[in-house]
């Protein structure tokens, strides 16, 4: 939930507006299937028990094209040659609604909801008799489950042109539904539009960014608008005078683009479930007016584009500075790590905590650990990154040969013309990883190193040590490159508006799961330097010292058996299955890990193998081999499976896996 959107637990009453724009087609027919899907969303919303009130644009329209249409089929010849004579409105309003209210209440039906027309006018709010009916009104069908569906009286309103005059109480649907949010007491209201919200300029202009949260203090005055709606009145203006309207007396206002349930082929727009839904869970969805968004700047309200512009900017100023004076960024950096490591720690311990509480599991807890060099000396700690050891390995990479400007390469093409392919920077990156706090520095201290811009998405669980360790980099910096060199992204729903920045971003690169790489890629058009799933495997040939295999072996596994390129599966060759070496191997990994088991309370049962009668202890899992080939250890949870597992030390080997048969208890 973004924090902006928290106040949305709280929602019970809503009240929907859906525009002209939205209810039918470009052709101004009514866009059924449209309608259809926004109904389904609307009655699981009724389901769950909020109450709904729906005000609905669209009769003038809809009353239009099937005045239109009647009247050409009634005309002559010569009719049609005379000058053609806008229809009144008026009289499209009384034939649209008509049409209108039937269409509605046809799909409503077929979902098993009444639904119940009131007509309003302007005039009707000056009377305090007449506020007070509909209120008990309104409060008796929504106490039945029946869906209130208002609309303005265009037909009999006193008002000179539906589309041109702008006086009285309200003046058009968007200021209804804001007057109605008021008489009513709504807890919410949502604006449904066309457009993904408010924008800072003409939506269709590129250089336009999506605002998330209006801030009078900060947009008044600041936003350019595009074209009114191709149908309605008054288009996003409309919408924000009513928002604004709506929002500073006290009802909170999201305009978003309602894009149902069907595919984009279907609806010829592109449109995206289930918005409706969204914004009731308090996703980021389309732009939210509130009367205390003034308060809310700390909530990064400053949009991905002005995150974005500005690492872009601070990364050509570090290029423009000596290789010299970036290592001494990193040094600064190193110090500042080890010198604020006590605020570090605690910042870290409030992590752990909270992921305790949460219940999540013990790798993941052990991956979110940073323990400073005074830290206790017990085995637990031993597998957690120390803040010290991040210190050292920045003072490593600043001591590393230059990155840019390297020749790698140079081919005399001609007489005098020389091609080399040198080293640069990328620009800027956009990273999102795991709950590692330590992989921030890492990354951090890369991308200065190598004179790129940075912004980074770390896990949720990690967030009040990305927070400080963030601050502390970012507090070395000098104002000749600046701060906003590395932006820290706080909120998984800024990530889509980041992978739009095509113009920006110059790489993505995403560490996690396959299906965060597919859905990045599928995202955007930025290119992406994804990953399949990684094969940590060892394997011991004939010709290995068995010393220094040992050393390696117990190191990829026991160091830091969190880690995810820590060990996974050992394989041996047949000829070391009888040695005793392996044996003394297998001993030592079973003291190690059922140390680490006992500490982190994992125990699982013994399995066993009839490859050499090797009995595998606690938290091993044993992965026999056909006996031409030999022994597979798997020390983790996953157990690799299949065929076409090839060794290239053993030619023409192929590795097949046997079934495996767990001990009884």
């Amino acid at each position: 939930m973004d924090p902006t959107r928290v106040f949305v637990k709280n929602v019970k009453r809503v009240v929907f507006k859906v525009g002209t724009a939205v209810v039918t087609r470009s052709d101004g027919r009514l866009a059924v299937g449209r309608v259809g899907a926004i109904f389904e969303q609307l009655e699981a919303l009724n389901s769950q028990g909020y109450e709904i009130i729906l005000v609905t644009s669209g009769a003038v329209g809809a009353g239009r094209q099937r005045l239109k249409y009647r009247k050409l089929l009634n005309s002559s010849f010569a009719d049609l040659q005379k000058p053609q004579v806008e229809i009144d409105g008026k009289a499209c309003a009384a034939v649209g609604q008509n049409g209108l209210m039937a269409l509605y209440d046809s799909l409503f039906s077929q979902l098993d909801i009444t639904s119940s027309q009131l007509l309003v006018t302007d005039n009707d709010f000056k009377s305090t008799d007449f506020r007070t009916q509909l209120s008990q009104t309104v409060n008796s069908l929504l106490a039945l489950r029946s869906i209130p569906i208002f609309n303005e009286n265009d037909a009999i309103s006193t008002r000179r042109a539906p589309y041109e005059d702008s006086t009285g109480i309200f003046w058009d649907n968007d200021s209804l539904a804001a007057l109605l949010a008021l008489e009513l007491k709504a807890d919410l209201l949502v604006l449904l539009s066309d457009v993904e919200g408010l924008y800072s300029g003409p939506p269709t202009d590129p250089n336009s960014k999506l605002i998330h949260t209006y801030i009078k203090q900060k947009h008044l005055g600041a936003i350019t608008f595009g074209d009114k709606s191709r149908v309605g009145r008054g288009g996003m203006t409309a919408k924000v005078k009513a928002a604004v309207s709506a929002a500073d007396s006290g009802t909170p206002v999201v305009i978003a683009r309602i894009y149902p349930d069907l595919c984009s082929h279907f609806l010829g727009s592109g449109f995206v479930a289930g918005n409706i839904g969204k914004v009731l869970e308090g996703q980021r969805i389309g732009t939210l007016f509130h009367k205390d968004a003034h308060a809310w700047v700390t909530f990064n309200e400053f949009t991905a584009r002005e995150m974005a512009d500005a690492a872009r900017d601070c990364s050509m100023r570090l290029q423009s500075i000596s290789s010299e004076e970036r290592n001494k960024i990193l040094l600064n950096i190193a110090d500042a790590l080890e010198e604020k490591q006590d605020l570090i720690k605690v910042e870290n311990e409030a992590d752990v905590t909270a992921a305790n509480d949460a219940g999540y599991e013990e790798s993941l807890i052990s991956r979110l650990v940073l323990s400073p060099a005074k830290a206790s000396n017990s085995h637990f700690f031993k597998f957690n990154v120390k803040i010290s050891s991040l210190a050292k390995s920045v003072r490593t990479l600043a001591e590393m040969e230059e990155p840019i400007g390297r020749i790698v390469t140079k081919t005399e093409l001609a007489d005098g013309l020389i091609l080399e392919k040198t080293t640069c920077p990328l620009g800027v990156l956009l990273i999102i990883f795991e709950s590692r706090p330590d992989a921030l520095v890492q990354i951090a201290s890369l991308a200065i190193r190598s004179g790129n811009g940075l912004l980074l998405k770390g896990g949720k669980e990690a967030r009040r040590t990305n927070e400080i360790l963030h601050k502390v980099i970012t507090g070395v910096i000098p104002e000749t490159v600046g701060e906003k060199l590395i932006g820290l992204v706080t909120s998984k729903e800024e990530i889509p508006d980041l992978l739009k920045l095509d113009d920006v971003i110059d790489l993505v690169i995403p560490r996690g799961s396959n299906r965060l790489v597919s859905e990045i890629k599928s995202s955007t058009k930025i290119p992406v330097l994804g990953h399949s799933d990684g094969i940590c495997h060892v394997y011991v040939d004939t010709s290995a010292n068995m010393e220094m295999a040992k050393r390696i072996i117990m190191d990829s596994k026991l160091d830091y058996p969190a880690a995810c390129n820590a060990m996974e599966t050992l394989l041996v060759h047949k000829d070391f299955s009888s040695s005793e070496g392996l044996q003394d191997l297998v001993v030592e990994l079973s003291h190690g890990v059922a140390t680490l088991n006992a500490l982190l309370q994992k125990i699982r049962k013994p399995l066993n193998t009839s490859c050499n009668t090797l009995t595998v202890p606690q938290s091993f899992t044993m992965q026999a081999l056909d006996s031409v080939t030999g022994c597979a250890l798997a020390l983790v949870q996953r157990v690799l499976r299949g065929n076409g597992h090839i060794v290239k030390g053993d030619e023409g080997v192929i590795y097949t896996h046997k079934k495996i048969v767990s001990s009884p208890s």
